[in-house]
């Protein structure tokens, strides 16, 4: 009788044991893992301080040489805590060299180096079809609030005035200007890497309440795909592509941030990707009316995982 006793209880504790293990295995094989969307993050923070700060230079190639009135007819000839040097003409063309050594005029970007600008001596930036060409030489900027999340750039890119007509005249003499740029640059982050990346987006100025507001577009191509405004490798050596899926908006009123608009980008190796939509307060809220934005939405995906997040603008 014992034996038989003895012997179930082993079959229970027996049984016991295989179903706890059974039960472990399958908690271990539906364990969730959460993925890392570090790269997709810095990604969407690396083109919104580089975009930040092109249009920054933008604005001043545009005032030197629309004859000091580019920007707003209250501006001062010169971008804030900058220098203006000419050089000689040499064959066809003259070059101007703008230097900076400080903040810009809106307080909020601090700025190093260079921009080169060349142009035809017989161009005038007013005409359509009027183009310049301009080099980044260590143009190097940070956000006043966040110095150690800093970019250096380098490289050339050609500046069409595609309509003709100057920014002071929106709103007054035109309803609208249409500007190109393409180019490629290299870019050094702040964690000592660095990177190249194509440039080629289509810029529309208009005026609102004595305002710009700029929108942009895509119309570059690469390896198939098409409305590209960016693409190259980012910081962690993946090849990625930005697309604008609709026009996105800046306004000069909110320092230039992104008010409105969606891009997408693509890094196919992974593969894992975004689209950003642009326009969010504080509480992950979308602005309305007149206000200017804190953060942005970004829509994630990894091979077969996705999420939201939001993230605050550089």
């Amino acid at each position: 009788m014992k034996t038989k006793i003895i012997l179930k209880a082993s079959i229970f504790f027996l049984a016991i044991l295989v179903l706890s293990f059974a039960g472990c295995k399958k908690n271990s094989n539906t364990s969730v893992t959460t993925p890392d969307t570090t790269s997709i993050q810095n990604l969407a923070n690396d083109e919104a301080q580089v975009n930040s700060a092109s249009d920054e230079a933008l604005n001043d190639i545009n005032l030197v040489i629309g004859g000091g009135q580019a920007k707003d007819k209250m501006t001062d000839l010169l971008p804030c805590n900058a220098t203006l040097d000419s050089t000689a003409v040499v064959q066809d063309t003259i070059t101007y060299y703008i230097t900076y050594n400080g903040e810009n005029c809106n307080g909020n970007l601090y700025r190093t180096g260079q921009i080169e600008i060349k142009k035809h001596i017989n161009t005038h930036w007013n005409q359509a079809g009027a183009t310049v060409i301009y080099t980044y030489i260590n143009y190097h900027v940070y956000h006043i609030l966040h110095p150690l999340k800093s970019i250096t750039m380098n490289g050339i890119k050609r500046y069409e005035n595609v309509t003709g007509g100057l920014l002071f005249m929106l709103g007054t003499y035109i309803d609208s200007i249409v500007h190109k740029e393409s180019g490629s640059m290299t870019i050094l982050f702040d964690n000592t890497t660095t990177k190249s990346w194509d440039v080629a987006r289509q810029l529309t100025y208009t005026r609102v309440n004595q305002k710009l507001v700029l929108k942009t577009i895509g119309y570059g191509s690469a390896n198939n795909y098409n409305g590209l405004v960016m693409w190259g490798i980012n910081r962690d050596g993946e090849q990625f592509y930005d697309q604008i899926i609709q026009p996105n908006i800046f306004k000069q009123k909110c320092n230039w941030d992104p008010c409105a608009g969606m891009k997408s980008v693509a890094i196919p190796s992974i593969p894992k990707g975004d689209t950003i939509t642009w326009g969010y307060d504080e509480n992950n809220q979308p602005i309305t009316g007149d206000a200017c934005p804190a953060k942005y939405k970004v829509n994630w995906y990894r091979i077969n995982q996705s999420g939201v997040m939001y993230l605050t603008l550089p």
